[in-house]
């Protein structure tokens, strides 16, 4: 980054000063949940970029709750169509530890992963329905606009399950599609979104 320089030494005297960077990151669009039954973000509805503005999205995901315990977070794409059923090849690992440091361990789990599949992602499993127990976490979506290659996406989140134990998950996968991705939806795979904020954000080319 360019270093800003003043026309003086004492910041009490500046009397002009360069223009300062706003950043490579862009927040596009927040929803907040209240009893929500999914939350999605669709290109071109509600304000919402999805498309060959922005290299890179990125979906923050600020304490998740669901209203029904043991719930599993789940993810899905929507490429052209009025479903978001995209086909998804992914991976999923996660490192565990318990509240009363009764166990911990790290694993890959197959039970999580898709190979083909239209069927919607898992971003963390069995979350806590208490009322302090919710997810927190991040995915990057990459060249969802592409009609060339297939559309990679990375997600890293921490859950506390409902049997209260930590979960460090991470999950990667990619859309096998050259078709353009506009439309991603969150929810839980069972009840609503009981509370929570996702907020979506472009990425500039470096």
């Amino acid at each position: 980054m360019a270093l800003v320089k003043h026309n003086n030494n004492s910041l009490s005297a500046v009397t002009s000063m360069a223009s300062l960077s706003t950043g490579s990151m862009t927040l596009i669009k927040e929803q907040t949940a209240s009893s929500s039954a999914s939350i999605s973000f669709v290109d071109g509805s509600g304000g919402v970029v999805l498309d060959s503005t922005y290299p890179i999205y990125l979906f923050k995901f600020i304490n998740i709750h669901p209203a029904t315990d043991s719930a599993n977070f789940m993810l899905n794409f929507r490429d052209g169509g009025s479903d978001f059923d995209a086909t998804k090849t992914t991976t999923f690992f996660e490192a565990e530890h318990f509240e009363d440091d009764s166990g911990a361990g790290l694993a890959y789990n197959s039970a999580a992963d898709l190979a083909q599949s239209t069927s919607d992602q898992r971003l963390a499993g069995n979350v806590g329905g208490d009322n302090d127990q919710c997810c927190n976490g991040e995915m990057f979506l990459y060249s969802p606009s592409s009609t060339t290659f297939v559309k990679h996406f990375m997600a890293r989140i921490s859950n506390i399950r409902s049997d209260n134990a930590e979960f460090d998950i991470n999950v990667a996968g990619y859309c096998n599609t050259t078709a353009a991705i506009d439309g991603v939806i969150f929810k839980f795979s069972s009840g609503n979104i009981d509370a929570g904020t996702i907020k979506l954000y472009g990425i500039k080319d470096s």
